[in-house]
């Protein structure tokens, strides 16, 4: 192998030019043809016994060349790579400049670690959420209490608004019924707002036993596409009506739902629960809000390939997610309105700052020069044997003790950032942030033969 150039492009990226000669490959040619005339047919020799030449003559000159390359390059490619000292990130793209009996050229094009000249890293300055709890937010937050020892019970009356009714429905557009539009036996609370649009409230003031055709309107948005926009009649048997019987909210409620004693000590605990809640969310704004000046305040130049990489990474994540289903990604995501394109297109800035975030955090490390000790270490250990409920020894055969120096030090480069931050000003009440993307089972547990909006 002969490294014959090395070319700096932008955005961290680099060509290499690469010469493999005449001697190893052709030695890697005869590797090819001896592996392969086994199989190959030429007329007055057994299977295997034709010379290498004369396969060449009969089925051209070539006919070795692209296996040779591809047992060849990844080597060639290797060595380069540690020659030119460089630290690749992502994958390289390969074009072969040149091939014949006297050898290769190939050139890579490669993504690069990125040099990040870091700006303010301590003592940013941010506003911070302040945190109110109102008599409202405890009176939110007792609603799934109350949810939970709310009972139905059918009536004898049409329904209202707030019933739970029990239907069959079927879905029809230009009087042809269309897959997931039907249902048996079908419980919805009528004002779920869980059916599109019109649907609910022309349930309101049927009785048990009456069927009626309800005319709808999917909306332009709605996920599957051949119903988008379009009028549809669904035709709905109702069975049941069922009305809430709810609790009366004193302190036997207060008994039943909690080891409190009494409806005030159980607001009181609720009140402290909301308030460190809101507390958290304040604080994790106020972190996201100094890391974004962090890195909007340093410089770097992040190659395309390292963003396909981190992308290809949150894919594979989200593949394992859902896998649990039952389901492929692919067929999640035809389930939620989506495709595979526009999902990783959506997933590309939080990706892309996932690694401007690493980036800023280890050039934290090598400016403060961070170190990990083994007691640190060790405490990582322990901590991830705790979160995953493993043995100690068996996270230190999972994780290198590189890789657990690592997050210390990464760790420690947060905290730095965020304990030397500064707090400018305390804005109003902090808004509840909503929950991490977490479970798609959730939005799955949504039935796929509901005619729910936006599915």
């Amino acid at each position: 192998m002969n490294l014959k150039n090395v070319e700096k492009k932008e955005k961290s990226t680099v060509a290499l030019t690469i010469e493999v000669g005449a001697e190893e490959f052709n030695a890697a040619v005869d590797k090819v043809y001896r592996k392969a005339k086994g199989s190959m047919s030429v007329p007055g020799f057994r299977k295997g016994k034709a010379p290498r030449k004369l396969i060449e003559k009969m089925y051209g000159a070539t006919i070795f060349y692209e296996d040779a390359i591809n047992d060849l390059y990844p080597q060639a490619l290797e060595d380069a790579i540690k020659e030119a000292g460089l630290d690749v990130v992502g994958y390289p793209q390969l074009n072969i400049d040149h091939v014949g009996e006297d050898g290769f050229q190939f050139t890579a094009t490669l993504g690069v670690k990125p040099e990040v000249k870091l700006g303010q890293y301590k003592g940013v300055a941010s506003a911070k959420d302040t945190v109110v709890v109102t008599d409202q937010d405890v009176e939110d937050e007792m609603q799934p209490l109350i949810s939970r020892a709310t009972t139905q019970e059918t009536v004898d009356r049409p329904v209202e608004n707030g019933d739970t009714t029990v239907i069959d429905f079927e879905g029809f557009v230009d009087g042809v019924a269309f897959d997931g539009g039907k249902a048996e036996q079908y419980s919805l609370k009528i004002g779920s707002g869980s059916f599109i649009p019109g649907f609910e409230e022309q349930i309101v003031g049927m009785s048990a036993g009456e069927e009626k055709d309800i005319n709808v309107t999917f909306p332009a948005e709605y996920g599957a596409e051949e119903l988008a926009g379009k009028a549809a009649v669904f035709k709905v048997k109702l069975h049941e009506v069922k009305a809430d019987d709810v609790p009366e909210i004193d302190d036997e409620f207060a008994k039943d739902v909690s080891e409190f004693e009494t409806l005030d000590e159980l607001k009181a605990d609720l009140r402290t629960k909301v308030e460190k809640r809101k507390a958290d969310n304040a604080q994790q704004a106020f972190e996201a809000a100094v890391m974004n000046h962090v890195i909007e305040a340093a410089e770097m130049e992040i190659p395309d390939t390292m963003v396909e990489y981190e992308l290809d990474k949150q894919m594979q994540n989200m593949e394992s997610r859902v896998s649990g289903m039952g389901v492929t990604l692919e067929q999640y995501l035809s389930m939620m309105g989506s495709n595979m394109t526009e999902f990783r297109e959506n997933m590309r800035p939080s990706a892309l700052r996932s690694i401007q975030q690493d980036l800023v955090l280890e050039a934290v490390i090598a400016a403060e020069g961070l170190e990990a000790s083994e007691d640190e270490v060790q405490a990582e250990v322990e901590k991830l044997a705790k979160e995953y409920e493993m043995e100690e020894d068996k996270i230190r055969a999972a994780i290198s003790d590189d890789q657990l120096a690592y997050s210390v030090k990464m760790d420690k480069a947060t905290k730095l950032i965020y304990d030397s931050a500064v707090v400018t000003e305390l804005t109003d009440e902090v808004t509840e942030q909503p929950a991490e993307e977490s479970a798609p089972a959730a939005e799955a547990e949504q039935s796929a033969e509901a005619p729910a909006e936006g599915e």
